[in-house]
């Protein structure tokens, strides 16, 4: 018999601890691992199982209800910046100690945690101290996708639940299963870099080939003046608009889904709509970033290719040979440090142009 939790695909292993764990739980639950593991839907069906009187049955109306955002003792905090604030996991305490309308618990959920351990001024303290003396109605739900030395004490509060990254080939498996042919799965699961969420949108960006070949033909459009740089850049930019496009369309689809569901409960419209929107939109930058690294990994292997076919050359020479290859390691250099600078959160217009620049020389 199916329940909230078959929908997590691919992890067998935390499917198989949360059944368990929603029969006799405990008051926090910390959910790890890498991007694209589907943490936020773990998060969703474990407080759906929570709930239910029949741990997750997926489908009454408290699954329901949870599953479509409108359950008013599952609340998912949000934060407005880069890290966690103080003040912010001060509002999560002030839920957690509500009194539950509708259920038996109050459930409290903050995703990537990990950032209250960065930023001027951490705030991990905060979320310790509500997850040492939580009230007895109340779960905490966290997630993280890194988990640094800072975050040790409130990892040893909490139950850990692991997800797994999913392969390549368990991509290829779910898109095919969804309907997606094989040919197309396949190359999209290989630019997933083990990403169900971003696969999923990949799927139906038509352009994904041509964007491919855009940057493996980057060093051939570079052989002109340094305004041929500058016209590479804005070409890259502009495709990385039309890459967030299938996205923007899901979350619209998603949130249409989400009003039809407000409706059929009563409700006027979404109650949490504003904080959803901003999580599109930081989705979108995090899409955005996730496609400029793809690229940049196409663009690695071009050059590494180069490195390659210039080390058995010997029809010009042992200087000449040389040199390609010296300039193919300059050149992967550069790009490594683009990469790099993405963490930074440095101007996308100007991190392109630099880079566009740099490869010119070689």
């Amino acid at each position: 018999m199916s329940d909230v939790f078959d929908r997590l695909v691919g992890q067998d292993r935390a499917i198989a601890a949360m059944r368990q764990y929603v029969a006799n739980p405990v008051h926090a639950y910390l959910f790890t691992g890498p991007v694209g593991s589907s943490l936020h839907d773990a998060l969703n069906a474990f407080a759906a199982g929570l709930q239910c009187a029949e741990n997750g049955c997926g489908t009454c109306e408290t699954c329901r209800l949870v599953l479509s955002g409108n359950d008013p003792d599952v609340t998912f905090i949000e934060r407005s910046g880069v890290s966690w604030r103080i003040d912010e996991l001060r509002t999560a305490e002030r839920v957690a100690r509500r009194r539950p309308i509708g259920a038996a618990r109050q459930i409290v959920v903050l995703e990537n945690v990990e950032l209250t351990t960065t930023g001027a001024s951490p705030s991990a303290p905060a979320l310790l101290k509500s997850l040492e003396e939580p009230p007895s109605r109340t779960i905490f739900l966290l997630s993280a996708e890194d988990v640094p030395g800072g975050l040790d004490t409130i990892v040893s509060r909490c139950v850990e639940v692991r997800l797994k990254g999913l392969s390549a080939t368990d991509l290829e498996e779910i898109l095919v299963g969804e309907g997606v042919p094989l040919a197309d799965a396949r190359v999209v699961a290989s630019a997933a870099n083990g990403n169900l969420r971003r696969a999923r949108v990949l799927a139906r960006d038509a352009a994904l080939g041509e964007r491919i070949a855009q940057w493996r033909d980057i060093p051939e459009q570079l052989k002109g003046t340094p305004a041929s740089s500058v016209a590479v850049a804005s070409a890259i930019s502009s495709s990385l608009d039309q890459a967030v496009a299938p996205l923007v369309q899901m979350q619209e689809e998603e949130l249409a889904r989400l009003v039809l569901d407000a409706r059929e409960f009563g409700q006027r419209s979404v109650a949490n709509r504003r904080d959803i929107e901003a999580q599109f939109k930081r989705e979108q930058r995090r899409f955005r970033i996730d496609e400029l690294r793809f690229g940049l990994s196409a663009l690695t292997s071009v050059y590494r290719e180069r490195m390659t076919a210039n080390l058995g050359d010997d029809k010009g020479g042992e200087a000449r040979s040389g040199y390609r290859v010296g300039a193919s390691l300059r050149a992967l250099d550069a790009v490594a440090e683009t990469s790099r600078r993405l963490s930074l959160n440095v101007d996308e217009t100007l991190l392109l142009n630099d880079l566009m620049l740099s490869l010119m020389e070689f």
